[in-house]
């Protein structure tokens, strides 16, 4: 057998455990060395140098933790036991996401129809803030926030959910094409998804150009500024990662790895990325249009 060719996969075992490995130690000490030098840059000790080189060290040991679990998938190693194991972290993983983004949704509500109208009353008014004018979007009490205008729904957003829904059609067309074993069509639509979310962020990061340059809208905006960018600047962050896991699906599915029966890989990228869409049918109510 020659070099070029894969080594025969061979029976899985009733539950494969790893030997000893060092990627675990060494991505906690990347993800240690990133908090630590954010601090550090946050606070004015250090320029960002440092960080880069942490997100670097994070991205080499993941990319060779990542690779390792690939080459034992296809030996054959991991049975239906393993399988399940896998669907229910990342199950879980999904879940912890949700109550992440329902943290800063949850900040949104209760700033807008609690601390708003509070604020708002006789009493805060007259001693507290004067000036202050209780309906959403606020500035804080008057003089405090440079007058900035909101980002409405059209025409960017609008845009920009229409490509995350198409990508959600094409992802879908993409694996059904997989499980009915016809590869380059799947090959085709997969590609074409991962076109769309690589839009989106062009036209996210436009729409962050134009509310900064144009509307004055800044993340010291008051409330709504932070939230506005807390919001959309960290559901980009996960559509670049949800992309990327689709980037390297893509490159898989290209190189053969995954069959009509057994490609967790690509169902467990595309869980993720619905979740994205999902998230941002909310956001784009939330925000943009209440």
């Amino acid at each position: 057998m020659s070099a070029s060719q894969p080594a025969p996969r061979q029976e899985a075992p009733y539950y494969y455990v790893p030997g000893l490995s060092s990627h675990p130690v060494r991505t906690s000490l990347s993800f240690l060395l990133l908090a630590f030098s954010l601090t550090l840059w946050f606070n004015g000790i250090i320029n960002g140098w440092l960080t880069l080189v942490a997100i670097i060290c994070l991205l080499v040991s993941l990319y060779f933790w990542f690779g390792e679990a690939i080459r034992e998938s296809e030996a054959g190693l991991y049975s239906k036991r393993v399988d399940s194991a896998y669907r229910w972290s990342m199950a879980w993983f999904i879940f912890s996401e949700v109550m992440f983004f329902s943290v800063l949704f949850g900040a949104l509500f209760y700033a807008r129809y609690f601390t708003t109208p509070l604020l708002g009353d006789l009493d805060h008014n007259l001693y507290l803030w004067p000036a202050f004018n209780a309906i959403w979007p606020h500035g804080g009490p008057a003089g405090v926030v440079d007058p900035f205008a909101i980002m409405g729904p059209f025409w960017l957003p609008t845009i920009n959910t229409a490509l995350l829904l198409a990508s959600g059609v094409t992802l879908t067309i993409s694996h059904h094409a997989l499980i009915a074993d016809r590869r380059n069509k799947a090959i085709l639509w997969l590609a074409i998804t991962v076109l769309l979310g690589a839009t989106f962020l062009c036209c996210q990061a436009y729409e962050y150009i134009h509310a900064y340059r144009d509307l004055n809208l800044k993340f010291d905006s008051g409330i709504f500024g932070s939230t506005f960018y807390m919001l959309t600047g960290f559901h980009g962050f996960h559509v670049f990662i949800g992309g990327l896991m689709l980037s390297v699906i893509l490159f898989r599915l290209i190189r053969g790895d995954f069959t009509s029966e057994k490609h967790f890989g690509f169902e467990g990228a595309a869980w993720y990325w619905h979740f994205v869409d999902v998230v941002w049918l909310g956001l784009y109510i939330v925000v943009y249009w209440m």
